[in-house]
């Protein structure tokens, strides 16, 4: 039984009926270019997310030695990100509901920039460690914002394809971090390091303005908190469709898990002969490593990568959507933590091609899960999300009276 904060569904098909009165038909690409283009504004804080990852990679070195930085301090520096964005990611998704969506992607912006301006004029490792906890925490509130400001603004029919580009956004900010850090490593020690990590204080500027002058805020938000005129208003602009999802997101979550455990696999079994002393088959066992490594990148990249953030986001009902992301989130940071602080100590106990063989069994136990539980949701509207999963997962009769 819908309650109060369920009205979302007959005021948003009311504003596609005030479509055909209000909207010029005979262009129906607007709405799906307004869309697409709040989608991509959005994507920015994945964009920001990825530059912020990738940049220390190239700068630790440079910061060590010119603020006498130890490995074990950056090390520390480091890991202490993911910590970071997990607190992050759970502020968010209150945030989310008390502030907005729109104004929740102007705050992660404010601490983005406000992050790397002030890690890049550090003078010390506190000051480090200062702006790397304002950044890692705007990097939580980006993880969490994007997908459910997305999914709440994009049509049923191109929900898959505009969701999925947070997840491009995120590596297209990865690869421009690794190619500032080659650029400007020639500058002096004391200057290219600071302007690695202080190019990421630009991109914000161009979101907060994007956030308060040009994004709306989602009609679904607006519903929750009773202003219906507004969320009319923006639901007239966004309901022309899109582009149809050609693939469900079952297919290819499944196509996606499965993958990963068979690259896994091939991994595991690569390593284990090319650690075998006197096989010969050194050569092909490092190729197929190779190809195994790229293999179960291409098959996340398919699914797992940004099919995982758009489903967590749309199944949930609205009152629930933005903290619920961010739980999910939350724990997505903690087991990257896991294993990444975990790893060396699980290869040298279970050896490496062990260590691969336990990650391709949960990528199959992904897959199982995948198939038993999730249903598919593609073209459904958010509203219909919780009737699909009541229909999946019938509840008990209530006992006779």
């Amino acid at each position: 039984m819908k309650n109060d904060d369920d009205v979302e569904s007959p005021l948003l098909a009311a504003a596609a009926d005030a479509d055909h009165h209000d909207v010029d038909n005979s262009h129906p690409a607007a709405g799906s270019s307004f869309a697409l283009a709040c989608a991509v504004a959005a994507s920015l804080t994945s964009i920001i997310y990825g530059y912020n990852r990738g940049v220390m990679s190239g700068a630790q070195k440079f910061v060590q030695l010119d603020l006498g930085v130890s490995d074990a301090e950056i090390e520390v520096l480091i890991g202490a990100t993911s910590i970071y964005s997990l607190v992050g990611s759970l502020a968010a998704g209150w945030a989310c509901d008390r502030a907005g969506r729109r104004r929740t992607i102007a705050l992660s912006a404010a601490m983005f920039l406000a992050g790397s301006a002030a890690t890049a004029a550090a003078s010390g490792y506190a000051a480090l460690m200062a702006g790397q906890l304002v950044a890692g925490v705007a990097c939580g509130f980006g993880l969490v914002v994007a997908p459910v400001y997305i999914a709440e603004i994009a049509p049923p029919s191109s929900r898959g394809f505009l969701a999925s580009i947070p997840e491009i956004a995120g590596n297209s900010g990865i690869l421009l971090s690794y190619i500032a850090d080659f650029a400007l490593a020639g500058l002096p020690m004391s200057l290219n390091w600071r302007l690695m990590i202080g190019i990421g204080a630009v991109p914000p500027l161009f979101l907060a303005a994007a956030a308060l002058l040009a994004m709306p805020e989602t009609p679904r938000w607006l519903v929750l908190h009773g202003h219906h005129d507004d969320a009319r208003q923006t639901a007239s602009i966004v309901v022309p469709l899109f582009l149809a999802d050609r693939l469900g997101r079952r297919p290819m979550l499944l196509s996606s898990a499965g993958g990963m455990a068979v690259s896994l696999l091939v991994l595991g079994f690569s390593l284990r002969v090319s650690s075998s002393s006197g096989s010969g088959s050194e050569w092909w066992a490092a190729a197929t490593s190779v190809a195994a490594a790229a293999a179960f990148m291409a098959t996340f990249s398919l699914g797992f990568g940004p099919v995982i953030w758009m489903y967590g986001s749309e199944i949930l009902p609205l009152r629930l959507r933005a903290q619920g992301t961010g739980i999910g989130t939350a724990a997505n940071r903690v087991m990257s933590a896991a294993v990444g602080m975990s790893f060396i100590s699980l290869y040298e106990a279970a050896g490496m091609a062990g260590t691969f063989y336990l990650f391709a069994a949960c990528s199959a136990a992904a897959w199982v899960f995948v198939y038993a539980c999730l249903p598919e949701t593609k073209g459904r509207s958010l509203e219909e999300m919780e009737a699909l999963f009541d229909a999946a997962h019938p509840s008990s009769p209530p006992p006779a009276s």
